[in-house]
């Protein structure tokens, strides 16, 4: 099963699975990284049912929502139906449908660890940014939890912070820097025999 397939099944209790995994704090930490405008433009990448999209949304953003699965942008739309400060796209990690320099913050949320390729995916996340604007990452950090690889289909057991530091740093960002989010990311395995509990990093840079 590919983490397109994955998040199509699962999307209708997504909300629900989210809030055992890791909470508002997050968001948090990454709103005060950037320290969003009200007005402003955000893109929320890997949207999933808009855990970061809503929170920008109450602080009087513009958000692109962008997430490579059908029924999660459906989630979305549907929770948010009466927004005129959303707009939902389909897109993927290589290529994101957004115009260069248009963005004045890009988020992902629990997004890279599912990409084929972080570094390209930072960069395309820097594309579509202003200059000046700001990139927020908030992901796990390096783990063992093998069961997150089969269960729900990560392609990365998180990230030694150095390694997203110079992934940011590669792609051109300036003034990076790397902080905890609040909090750890807890899971459990389907059989019951294993849980997990990670801490979760959250990745600042200009450009």
């Amino acid at each position: 099963m590919s983490s397109k397939v994955y998040f199509d099944k699962v999307a209708d209790e997504w909300d629900d699975m989210r809030q055992g995994f890791f909470s508002e704090a997050v968001r948090e930490k990454a709103y005060e990284m950037a320290t969003v405008e009200a007005g402003k433009i955000a893109a929320d990448i890997g949207a999933g049912t808009g855990f970061v999209t809503q929170g920008l949304l109450q602080k009087g953003l513009k958000v692109i929502a962008i997430d490579q699965s059908d029924e999660m942008l459906s989630c979305i739309k549907s929770k948010f139906s009466t927004s005129d400060l959303l707009e939902c796209r389909q897109g993927v990690a290589e290529s994101l449908p957004i115009d260069d320099g248009t963005i004045d913050y890009v988020f992902a949320n629990m997004y890279l660890h599912h990409v084929e390729s972080p570094l390209i995916a930072i960069q395309e996340m820097v594309r579509i940014l202003k200059p000046g604007g700001k990139l927020v990452i908030t992901d796990l950090d390096e783990h063992s939890f093998e069961f997150l690889i089969t269960e729900q289909f990560d392609r990365w057991m998180g990230f030694k912070r150095e390694d997203v530091i110079s992934w940011f740093e590669a792609a051109g960002l300036k003034n990076v820097s790397i902080d905890c989010a609040g909090g750890n990311c807890c899971a459990e395995s389907s059989c019951g025999s294993e849980s997990a509990s990670i801490s979760i990093f959250a990745a600042y840079g200009e450009k």
